[in-house]
């Protein structure tokens, strides 16, 4: 019975904290749409979060594409198809790793910044401050840094798309003898509207998760550098795990047969 309890102990954790993700994010799409509106750290998040995030998804996009192209043209050979690389990778990258890729990276950057930010406010007090001060806490912290996320975390997937063609684009030519004319013009005759678009939905429900789940953490931190460490650690975990299944249920609504 021990063995029991302690199962049924679980899940009741986990169902209570689902649920109170749930309040969290449904007091934060309603704080959404209502006065009064942060501009000045809506921008600094657009900033932080946007600006500053390019350089470690423009790299990893590079070599992501690079890497692609690769085995792509190792898996080819065995079939007589090297020519199927520029297709492949940019369908690959646009639809699955220019996201998942770019969700993960600004996951790691963001959303520990986010908790740890947010996390220390709490720990010196300085969030009951903003109450004294008739300033909600939800309004002033999280909806600036979700809106941001949300926002701009489709424009650094774009750009991440771009420079990962670009790194195949790159190994094809300069790596495997591909004639530039007829990469470039593969890529561009089975690239359609629709994977891109897919791909960029995907980063902005993966940009509102990763500063979701920041904020949450953060909100939620224990008292003390422990705490707030721990926190940090949950919301990069976290965001990583969500960004990962929820990518599984997009592809499964956009390319299901």
């Amino acid at each position: 019975m021990r063995f029991l309890a302690a199962i049924g102990r679980s899940v009741l954790g986990l169902l209570a904290s689902i649920g109170r993700v749930g309040l969290f994010v449904a007091s934060t799409l309603t704080h959404l749409v209502r006065p009064p509106f942060y501009i000045k750290e809506f921008l600094n998040a657009v900033l932080f979060i946007g600006y500053f995030s390019l350089p470690v998804v423009g790299l990893t996009a590079l070599f992501t594409g690079g890497a692609l192209a690769l085995q792509i043209y190792a898996g080819g050979a065995r079939f007589s198809a090297e020519t199927v690389v520029p297709s492949i990778v940019a369908i690959g990258i646009v639809r699955e790793l220019g996201p998942v890729l770019g969700g993960l990276m600004v996951a790691g950057r963001v959303a520990a910044s986010i908790a740890a930010e947010i996390g220390t406010m709490k720990v010196t007090e300085q969030i009951d401050a903003l109450v004294t001060l008739s300033t909600n806490p939800m309004k002033y912290l999280t909806v600036p840094r979700v809106l941001a996320a949300t926002l701009t975390l489709p424009i650094l997937v774009a750009v991440g798309d771009a420079i990962g063609i670009m790194g195949g684009y790159l190994v094809g030519v300069y790596r495997l003898d591909f004639n530039p004319a007829a990469y470039m013009t593969n890529t561009m005759d089975f690239l359609e509207a629709g994977d891109v678009m897919s791909g960029l939905i995907k980063a902005a429900v993966f940009g509102f998760i990763v500063a979701v789940m920041g904020c949450y953490h953060g909100m939620n931190s224990g008292r003390g550098a422990q705490g707030v460490g721990r926190a940090t650690t949950n919301a990069v975990v976290s965001s990583s795990v969500l960004i990962l299944a929820s990518n599984f249920v997009l592809t499964e609504l956009f390319f299901a047969a």
